[in-house]
């Protein structure tokens, strides 16, 4: 029987920030595969909270990996957001960070999944800032991911839609009231255990 790897590659969002280990969704969708039957190892993490497309790249280079992964995720760029950058820069890092990926994924682009970057404008930690700007600047990086992904031939997964409707709501939250619990993590892996399953069978 094949046991499957996992490469999951992000920020905050993707190690689950002051979530429980076992909440992030990375773990959660390895879980939810397993009780399909397939044989997973551990998600393999490279993530840490606040980074960009550019220290995420950094990260990568430090890296040691395996030969290929069978699946990989990608999600990134809240940060670039939030820094104040241009859609234009991250359009470039990004289109790089995939083209990366894909490579970790065996040059397989249907083994590499893009999720959407959550709202953060959303979530009281935002009490005070330009939630609508936020929001606008929001979609215009997640239509970047969204064209690149499709460009590559990789998968796009939208989770934004739903966080924003979550985003305010204190059991979809940590403490900190801006990134998601476990709760709200587990609507993104369903969606991508159910991407990542079509690619398994």
């Amino acid at each position: 029987m094949t046991t499957y790897s996992y490469l999951a590659l992000g920020d905050s969002y993707t190690i689950g920030e002051q979530a429980p280990f076992a909440e992030a969704f990375p773990n959660q969708t390895v879980q939810l595969l397993r009780k399909a039957g397939h044989a997973f190892y551990a998600a393999e993490i490279i993530a840490k909270t606040g980074w960009t497309t550019d220290e995420l790249s950094n990260a990568i280079e430090g890296t040691s990996f395996l030969t290929a992964y069978d699946v990989v995720s990608l999600l990134v760029g809240v940060n670039n957001q939030y820094r104040g950058r241009s859609a234009a820069e991250f359009k470039v890092e990004f289109e790089h960070l995939l083209q990366r990926a894909i490579q970790f994924a065996g040059n397989q682009p249907g083994r590499v999944f893009v999720l959407s970057i959550p709202d953060w404008g959303v979530t009281p930690f935002a009490e005070g800032r330009n939630r609508n700007q936020v929001a606008a600047e929001i979609d215009a990086f997640n239509q970047v991911c969204e064209t690149a992904a499709k460009q590559f031939q990789a998968h796009y997964i939208n989770i934004t839609s739903s966080q924003r409707v979550d985003g305010h709501d204190a059991e979809f939250l940590v403490a900190d009231g801006l990134h998601p619990s476990g709760k709200e993590y587990a609507k993104w892996a369903a969606k991508l255990y159910k991407g990542i399953s079509t690619q398994l069978s």
